[in-house]
């Protein structure tokens, strides 16, 4: 198998690191070129897997398996245009785009190809165990919440020069975050009407949106989702209001709980989720598995995102 990387920073890594064990798991020869825009020496184990690196596109290959799309959010779509007579297949971090300016019939792909945006929540435990739970629960009412303080996200990091305070990056939370409205539609479909109010309201030294909030009306329920960067004390919860009572699902402490006391404890699987996601991802290729997170799909929930659906 032979993949090219756009982008190395964290994300990218982690998914060059599990890319070497999925191969090595399944007896698949691994060949991994990079294009960077820095000379800045990676680890060595990075290092050790890549191949080829270029900080000029005119310099590597033209016959890739797989494109890797791991840069900022503002050059997704440039670098899909940049790739698409060399590569067959693309893997694109979230979100798609940073704007629904960027058209997707403009692209003009691979019609064989399968072009799959990343959605590792879907792989958590908590929301494949949550897609099992609500097939037997009327549910009239969900509230969602994803808060969490943007200068001690990354640690050793200076917050005001990572791309999420920098709109034209496609920063901001509501894009940041994007991961809370995919595992939404993922759980309940796409909603009838939302209603979104965003922007920048603290004292936070950034220019985008640092807090984000949406209605969104179904044919059976209500859902409210409340995404900010303000946040002190980190929230990742996802309450579901049915018939029966109140289902809790924390995503830091890793549990759902129930009315009465009940709840299901999982072990910490944050690694697992994207070694799972990625073998979804090539059952997709060589299985000709559903691409269940294409272009389109993604489009939609990224006009969600930005309160344009």
């Amino acid at each position: 198998m032979k993949v090219c990387f756009v982008g190395l920073g964290s994300i990218g890594k982690r998914h060059i690191r599990n890319l070497k064990f999925i191969c090595e798991k399944n007896s698949v020869d691994l060949e991994v070129h990079a294009l960077r825009n820095t000379s800045r020496k990676l680890e060595d184990d990075i290092s050790s897997i890549i191949s080829k690196s270029a900080t000029s596109i005119n310099d590597l290959d033209n016959d890739y398996d797989i494109t890797f799309i791991t840069n900022p959010t503002s050059l997704h779509y440039k670098t899909i245009e940049e790739f698409k007579d060399k590569s067959k297949n693309m893997f694109i971090e979230k979100p798609l785009f940073h704007s629904t300016d960027c058209k997707l019939d403009n692209l003009n792909l691979n019609k064989e190809g399968i072009y799959y945006i990343a959605a590792p929540m879907r792989y958590t435990n908590i929301i494949m165990e949550l897609k099992n739970i609500i097939k037997n629960e009327k549910i009239y009412s969900v509230r969602n919440i994803c808060s969490t303080y943007l200068p001690e996200w990354r640690k050793g990091v200076d917050y005001r020069e990572v791309y999420s305070a920098k709109k034209e990056l496609g920063g901001g939370i509501s894009l940041d975050c994007i991961h809370e409205w995919d595992y939404l539609v993922y759980l309940f479909g796409f909603p009838n009407e939302v209603i979104n109010i965003q922007g920048k309201y603290s004292d936070l030294e950034i220019n985008s949106d640092d807090i984000s909030i949406y209605i969104a009306r179904y044919k059976d329920k209500l859902v409210e989702l409340h995404l900010d960067y303000i946040g002190r004390e980190s929230r990742r919860e996802i309450e579901l209001f049915t018939d029966k009572g109140l289902i809790t699902a924390d995503f830091i402490k890793n549990e759902i709980r129930f009315t009465y006391n009940e709840k299901i404890q999982f072990e910490n699987d944050d690694d697992e989720i994207y070694i799972r996601e990625l073998q979804a991802f090539f059952d997709m290729i060589q299985l000709k598995k559903k691409n269940t997170n294409d272009l389109e799909h993604a489009y939609k929930v990224l006009e969600i995102a930005k309160g344009e659906r």
